[in-house]
């Protein structure tokens, strides 16, 4: 009996439960498997068109929250869920590398995590890829690839590297060695 609007992306954690943006009712869900069926809950609400979730270490779970133009954690606690915003600033557009809210994004989507904690985000607006590094209690944007409000599509190294919309990114087992 469930519904969901819109639903884009999800992610696996190591229990089997499977978490996904609805992006329509701006709402990330838990999908838990019971048996032979699974039961839908709503675990944190409040996002402007979420476009991305991906499970990190101590089962937090990163957001893109794409038209907020922020990054969210949402940590379990318990059996309750607790949001923060860990980079941006909800309603401020822009390409900015920097420490927490000082950063800015343009509609960023499609988050991945590294075994660092590292998060890596498109940043579909502005065409290009994001960094996110945990260093303490503070989180540090910085732009790896792409060149601010730029499209393209050409190889290269950092902002000779040109993107058009990108949507998504995925680490593997060895993304911990980049130096960026």
């Amino acid at each position: 009996s469930a519904k969901f609007d819109n639903p884009y992306n999800v992610a696996l954690d190591s229990n089997g439960n499977v978490y996904v943006c609805d992006r329509g009712n701006n709402e990330i869900r838990k999908i838990a498997p019971a048996g032979t069926n699974w039961v839908v809950s709503t675990i944190a609400a409040g996002f402007n068109f979420p476009c991305g979730v991906v499970v990190g270490s101590g089962g937090n779970l990163y957001v893109a929250d794409s038209h907020n133009d922020v990054i969210r954690k949402i940590t379990p606690t318990g059996t309750n869920w607790s949001v923060s915003t860990i980079a941006g600033t909800i309603g401020a557009m822009g390409e900015v590398d920097g420490t927490n809210n000082i950063a800015r994004f343009a509609s960023p989507q499609g988050p991945a995590v590294d075994s660092a904690g590292n998060i890596y985000v498109a940043d579909i607006d502005g065409n290009t890829i994001r960094k996110i590094t945990p260093i303490g209690t503070n989180w540090v944007v910085r732009t790896i690839a792409g060149r601010p409000y730029t499209f393209g599509s050409a190889d290269g190294t950092n902002s000779a590297a040109l993107f058009n919309s990108p949507a998504g990114v995925a680490v593997d087992r060895k993304s911990t060695r980049l130096n960026s």
